[in-house]
């Protein structure tokens, strides 16, 4: 046994363990039990103070043509487990079916699909998981179809022909196969229990009370064999999951022996699965299960649905996360969840299930202190934005609309995005209008008021500004929950792994084949690098790059449409990103309109920000764009020089001199900076995950023409001179800064 042996829980706990013995019999009145030895194929009773049922569930396998033969399996047990793997062993087979897209169903298609062989996956129902609504399963379904499974949705089975070579589904379709594994859901193991005369529900379930009691006061059952409460909305219902039933095997060892009366109060059906790379989890209620008792969205519950990162996107490795909280909009209560990402979900899950197990609400949600350390969180937690986005809809602040209802009526509205210019070269929504948020309190006179609008930004958060902006102008506003990216996830129509553009629209090659490796680089570093060794390059070589920022393969598609280059293909292998492209022969000159220009006014003298700062503009130029850079006022101490010719100063600018950091390698950070530690941490993790020293990036963007201008009045007011800042900065005053804002499409103020 894969926890303990039976000579160890023997000796620990002095009970007789009996394996390879089935009860076939309950015989209630005179307390008796009809055991069959299967090893010596006898039978005998065995008498009984309190007995205790905890035969689990099996596995449903439907009665059809097919299900005798040999690479037909089920998974259940361990057996079970040990003839798939010798069956995979011998026979190498290299086409798989899965009917069932459930946990086990799941789990079995990754596995399969690591060892080589070409999965198609089966699901009678419109998605996959059911403890998923719609719109997160799709996160899902486009992972496992990006991963190379072949997703067949609203399809059963009808048959398994051709000694299990060939599966007949319920279109009619045949497909090819070389094993089929069934996991179509599962039931209790109740049959010898109903023989008894103990009470069962519909589903065959057995009834128990809050100490686990069955009809008869001196009969308890656990597990998945039992129905349970649902703390939720107090109804009977099934969920068979290992940790509930651990917890009731708790509760009934005390009732049994007498020492004190334990409940188990019920379930709330905390559950998570890994599916490749993906953590996906739920608890509580769904939106299906809400609809189904009669509920109506924005009148009885609503959702709060938010994309966040794993952790403080500034720290190398934060990864997203998609939580969609379900809430009661009669009190606030917290209903249920759902998040799918790759990296904290189940802290996550386990914060919200500890809320529901304690009835907490949204409002508590804002509320919980959770820990914080860039490597771990974000100051305001995903778990902390979930709560104040679903305030901001309990309250009126926010009139939300979700991707179906819009999809539904959208004639009814004009759609609005409010994401910058520079934005739109991923793509728009079909007919939205673009009023980017930062011109948006200007150009807003241009609406008509007696028209309904949808706005939407990349994730929502914009989205939602630009809602509270129009509101108060007197407009009907709702925003698109989950932004762009949420629609992207709906309409996605990924089918295959690579992604390889059709050959016919590459342009010639040579057989000059250049290999770049950046694992380990943050962004902007990969398209940074990219766009530097592109540059060597002749026309027609082909430039292969593997990386680990998962950001970078949707950046070097728009790199690639920028600079002329083409797209081979791009693939993702256990957290390795492989991306090929090939280098043009068109010149892409540098535009000279506000669509290709960026300004970024630099305040602040932190190190963090300035690390920003520097990481933006040299990301702009990887990707075609003209950069200015105006320092000024606590600015300028990024430019200083670590050590300068003596300049004579008079007695302020000299204390000025003295107080303020010397260069970029002085300057601390805005949060944590412990004395000088944070700093070093940080420069230490750089250093460790492959990521440019500000130095450096400072020096990149010099070299790659990066506008760099000190502001004269700012150097004026603290005694600074051009001959302590570094070479290539340029003097100019506030003329200088309006005229790049001018001419450029995006203006920071860092």
């Amino acid at each position: 046994m894969f926890v303990s042996d039976i000579r160890s829980i023997e000796s620990k706990y002095n009970v007789k363990i009996r394996n390879f013995s089935e009860v076939v019999q309950i015989d209630k009145d005179n307390k008796k039990i009809l055991v069959k030895d299967l090893k010596e194929n006898r039978e005998y009773f065995e008498t009984y103070d309190k007995l205790l049922l905890s035969t689990g569930s099996y596995p449903f396998v439907p009665d059809m043509e097919g299900m005798d033969n040999h690479n037909v399996f089920t998974l259940w047990n361990i057996p079970d487990t040990d003839k798939i793997f010798n069956y995979i062993k011998t026979d190498n087979p290299q086409k798989a079916v899965v009917v069932g897209g459930g946990f086990i169903g799941l789990e079995m298609a990754e596995n399969l699909a690591d060892r080589g062989i070409e999965v198609t996956l089966v699901e009678f129902a419109d998605q996959i998981l059911a403890p998923l609504d719609f719109n997160m399963a799709k996160i899902v379904e486009n992972h496992l179809r990006n991963k190379g499974i072949d997703l067949l949705l609203n399809t059963g089975i009808k048959a398994i022909q051709d000694k299990g070579k060939k599966v007949l589904l319920s279109n009619n379709q045949i497909i090819d196969t070389e094993m089929t594994l069934l996991s179509m859901g599962v039931r209790p193991n109740t049959k010898f229990v109903k023989e008894a005369g103990l009470i069962t529900n519909d589903r065959g379930g057995i009834v128990v009370n809050e100490y686990m009691q069955t009809s008869d006061p001196d009969i308890y059952a656990v597990g998945d064999m039992i129905e349970v409460v649902n703390k939720v909305n107090g109804l009977k219902t099934m969920i068979p999951l290992a940790g509930i039933a651990n917890k009731q095997g708790r509760a009934v060892g005390a009732n049994i022996l007498g020492l004190k009366e334990e409940t188990f109060e019920g379930a709330i059906g905390t559950s998570i699965v890994k599916v490749f790379d993906l953590t996906v989890a739920s608890v509580g209620e769904n939106e299906k299960s809400l609809k189904g008792r009669g509920l109506k969205l924005w009148k009885d519950y609503g959702y709060a649905l938010i994309h966040q990162n794993s952790h403080a996107g500034y720290y190398p490795g934060a990864l997203p996360l998609t939580i969609k909280l379900i809430f009661s909009l009669q009190d606030g209560r917290v209903l249920g969840s759902q998040i799918v990402g790759y990296d904290g979900v189940d802290k996550r899950i386990d914060t919200i299930a500890t809320s529901i197990h304690f009835k907490g609400s949204i409002y508590d949600l804002t509320k919980l202190e959770l820990a914080y350390a860039p490597p771990f969180s974000s100051a305001k937690d995903p778990i902390n934005m979930a709560g104040y986005y679903a305030c901001d809809i309990m309250e009126g602040l926010s009139t939300p609309i979700s991707f179906e209802e819009y999809k539904a009526g959208k004639d009814e509205f004009v759609l609005i995005d409010v994401r910058e210019e520079v934005e739109l070269n991923s793509g728009m929504l079909e007919n939205a209008l673009s009023f980017p948020l930062t011109k948006l309190r200007e150009e807003y006179v241009k609406l008509d008021k007696s028209l309904k609008y949808v706005v939407y930004c990349a994730v929502g958060l914009r989205g939602y500004l630009a809602e509270r902006i129009l509101k108060q102008k007197g407009y009907e506003v709702y925003n698109l929950l989950g932004g762009y990216r949420t629609f992207q996830d709906m309409e996605s129509k990924v089918k295959t792994k690579s992604n390889k553009v059709e050959q016919d629209k590459l342009p010639l090659v040579n057989n000059n084949v250049i290999e770049l490796n950046v694992c380990g680089l943050s962004c902007p570093g990969p398209i940074v690098s990219v766009s530097k060794k592109i540059n060597e390059l002749a026309v027609g070589d082909t430039l292969t790059i593997k990386a680990t920022d998962p950001g970078f393969t949707r950046d070097i598609e728009s790199w690639c449409v920028n600079t002329g280059n083409s797209l081979v293909f791009k693939e993702e292998n256990k957290g390795i990103y492989t991306v090929q492209i090939i280098k043009g022969d068109k010149v892409v000159q540098p535009v000279k309109n506000n669509l290709k220009e960026k300004t970024m006014i630099i305040f602040d003298g932190d190190l963090d920000k300035a690390l920003a700062s520097f990481i933006i503009a040299n990301g702009s130029v990887a990707m075609g764009n003209k950069v200015n850079m105006f320092f000024t006022f606590w600015g300028l101490n990024i430019l200083r020089k670590k050590n300068h010719p003596p300049v004579k100063k008079d007695f302020i600018s000299k204390m000025f001199a003295m107080m303020m950091p010397r260069g970029a390698s002085k300057l601390t950070l805005s949060k944590m900076n412990f004395f000088g530690a944070g700093s070093l941490m940080m420069k230490h993790v750089m250093k460790k995950k492959g990521i440019a020293s500000l130095e450096e990036l400072i020096r990149d963007a010099i070299n790659s023409g990066v506008k760099i201008v000190a502001c004269q009045m700012s150097m004026d007011v603290m005694g600074l001179t051009k001959e302590e800042l570094i070479d290539g900065v340029e003097i100019g005053g506030v003329a200088t800064m309006l005229n790049d804002n001018d001419n450029s499409n995006m203006n920071l103020f860092i």
